[in-house]
């Protein structure tokens, strides 16, 4: 349980280190932006590999050759209901996508960020289950990570929609206290049913994967920064690699 708070409290704070600096920097160059979220990507995808798929193989036994593939695309396909059901919830709430403005489009973004926080938090969590400190401290370190630059560009939209910087900051905290909520959840769920622990890790594999391929590695690639951004993101595997190997 010890080390499950230090996690909840290194992604709260690698939350708030990328809002200081979306103050601080509120017009972020866009190649440092996507170098940033290169190497986040590089190193979510190693996490996931070695952190959640590799043990969910391990964990599996002789259903290794089917039950990661079926987590795994339970996972991706949380993540994309979800990212169905975002538009429809703003078509109820009366906010068509023609007519919202720059704060009510900047809150949207802020929701979705939000949104994904939630399983990327219950990836933390269940890492735990492996019994493996490594495997979660490769995991945790993935997402954490990740946070920095998600709470940078948080900010600078927030900010010129004309909301305060402390309405901002209230925002930005919500949205990353929503991962903290989930590394709990994860976490308390996989104790009190082991059983599903395989399942689980290929589960979170699957929403850290979707994340990278659908959301992260896209946007580093829209601005014409697509080959720094595919470096960053080897150099961020090859770090999480380095870090697994050091601390296993």
């Amino acid at each position: 349980m010890t080390y499950v708070l230090i996690t909840a409290g290194g992604i709260a704070l690698c939350s708030l280190v990328g809002a200081v600096i979306g103050f601080l920097f509120e017009n972020i160059p866009s190649k440092v932006e996507d170098a940033v979220s290169g190497a986040a990507a590089g190193i979510m995808l190693c996490a996931a590999v070695l952190g959640l798929v590799m043990p969910s193989m391990e964990f599996s036994g002789d259903k290794a050759a089917w039950l990661p593939a079926i987590g795994i695309f339970c996972g991706a396909g949380f993540l994309t209901l979800i990212n169905l059901a975002g538009p429809r919830l703003t078509e109820k709430l009366g906010m068509k996508s023609g007519d919202r403005n720059s704060r009510d489009r900047a809150l949207l973004f802020v929701m979705a960020i939000a949104i994904h926080h939630f399983p990327e938090g219950i990836a933390a969590g269940v890492s735990f289950g492996t019994g493996d400190v490594s495997d979660a401290v490769t995991v945790c370190s993935g997402i954490a990570f990740q946070n920095i630059p998600e709470a940078m560009i948080i900010i600078p939209p927030l900010l010129k929609a004309g909301t305060g910087k402390r309405r901002a900051a209230v925002i930005a905290f919500i949205s990353g206290f929503v991962e903290v909520v989930g590394v709990f959840f994860g976490y308390f769920a996989i104790t009190l049913s082991t059983a599903l622990l395989p399942y689980a890790l290929a589960f979170a594999a699957g929403t850290m994967l979707y994340v990278i391929v659908d959301d992260m590695v896209p946007q580093t690639h829209v601005r014409g920064s697509g080959r720094l951004a595919t470096y960053a993101l080897l150099c961020g595997f090859c770090l999480m690699l380095a870090v697994d190997h050091l601390v296993g």
